[in-house]
């Protein structure tokens, strides 16, 4: 039984993990790209956009955790799943259309808050204007790659993301090196990029897009409801999280642009670590999410444990890569003598990041398969009052204590949500 289950882990996890992978790679594109221009106040005003960006959309990251929750379980209770991704289809079209209205007041708001200087903001304020445009097909890919892993549909996602990433890339170079748009280049890269991987999704999940056998079922109330109590759970969890990554970039944008801009490189290896743990974190949404439609505790918690030793497996590689290749990664990312020896002045910091990290993404994939929203809402607004604390005992260390409370953070995440999990399995 642990072998085939270790089987499925992978089947399902392998295409995730390469996806996954093509993120970071994607960032690291972005900033080579940008971080060879002329001046740092080019790569200053990308990392300020991007953290913009990742605040934004990844509040909304619910429309994926929410769809393979209930893709997942519909899957194991032999129901139909295509009304779960029609109605996440549709709400994430509806966001991200407010999105792009409330821009002027979302981008005032959040240079406000991330701080920079007069140059550095008014090039993010372009990159702004430009890739919000790409908020609809940015939203409903969230919705189109959550309900591919709820239906155990893995190999989706992974095309899905490679098609995105690679157009990303060959934009960026086009648009910034051969034409000379730098941040705006950048930003329209990215858009695009978006638009282009939700045709690929509408395509390869066309068969899934037909109307369900019961075309009143989209609109049950308590199907409606249940998803926007989870969503809403979820949404606040995000905020919360992508919070303190907000207030960090802040934080260090008021240690100067050099800061800014290492912090920026050095939060790639975070991105790096965090998609390679989210191979398995996504294959215990499917298995627990499958688990929990059927009922079967014993399914459930035979998931748990063997994603749990997968997760551990990831997390000692993901230290071995950057204690050895640290360095000359942070190299190729930016040629700037200042950037470059601040980031390795800081590196240290990262090695942490393997031990107080692993566990809140493998636990974050539990509570998604389960629907656990309420209590990743929960766990996570403690974490983030023991990451305030952490950055007011820390203010006297500077850049060192920002990466103290970021590693405090991470750990606290962990430890609140595997007790919330020890306490359910035992009940």
């Amino acid at each position: 039984m642990s072998l085939s289950l270790n089987q499925r882990i992978w089947m399902l996890a392998w295409p995730l993990l390469l996806s996954n992978l093509t993120a970071p790679l994607l960032g690291l594109v972005d900033t080579a790209v940008v971080g060879h221009l002329a001046h740092p106040r080019y790569l200053a005003a990308v990392a300020l956009g991007s953290n913009f960006f990742m605040f934004l959309y990844f509040s909304f990251n619910f429309l994926r955790m929410g769809t393979t929750g209930f893709a997942s379980q519909a899957r194991g209770g032999e129901r139909d799943t295509r009304v779960v991704l029609l109605r996440g289809l549709v709400l994430s079209g509806a966001l991200g259309l407010v999105l792009i209205l409330l821009t002027p007041l979302l981008r005032e708001t959040g240079l406000w808050l991330l701080g920079g200087s007069d140059e550095v903001q008014a090039l993010a304020r372009q990159y702004i204007n430009i890739r919000i445009l790409g908020a609809p097909a940015a939203l409903a890919n969230f919705a189109l790659i959550g309900f591919a892993i709820g239906t155990h549909n893995t190999r989706v996602p992974l095309k899905m993301t490679l098609l995105m990433h690679s157009s990303n890339a060959l934009l960026d170079i086009l648009l910034v090196q051969v034409w000379d748009w730098d941040v705006r280049g950048v930003a329209t890269a990215s858009a695009c990029a978006e638009y282009i991987g939700l045709a690929g999704g509408l395509f390869w999940l066309r068969h899934a897009l037909r109307p369900p056998r019961q075309r009143e079922t989209i609109w049950q109330w308590p199907a409606i409801l249940a998803l926007m109590s989870v969503n809403r759970d979820i949404f606040i969890r995000s905020l919360a999280l992508f919070s303190t990554f907000f207030f960090f970039t802040s934080q260090g944008a008021r240690l100067g642009d050099a800061v800014l801009a290492a912090n920026a490189v050095l939060i790639t290896f975070l991105l790096i670590l965090s998609n390679l743990l989210d191979g398995f974190a996504n294959a215990a949404e499917a298995l627990v999410g499958e688990a929990k439609g059927k009922q079967d505790h014993a399914s459930l918690v035979r998931a748990i444990t063997a994603t749990g030793r997968w997760t551990l497996a990831c997390a000692a590689l993901g230290l071995g890569i950057f204690a050895l290749a640290g360095a000359p990664l942070i190299g190729l990312l930016t040629d700037l003598p200042e950037i470059r020896d601040t980031a390795i002045h800081y590196l240290p910091w990262i090695l942490l990041l393997p031990l107080t990290a692993s566990a809140g993404f493998w636990l974050d994939g539990i509570f998604v398969g389960a629907t656990w929203g309420a209590a990743m809402r929960n766990t996570m607004l403690l974490s983030v009052v023991i990451f305030f604390l952490f950055w007011a005992l820390t203010q006297g260390m500077g850049n060192h204590g920002l990466w103290l409370t970021m590693n405090g953070f991470m750990a606290t995440r962990g430890i609140c949500m595997g007790w919330v999990l020890w306490r359910r399995l035992s009940d």
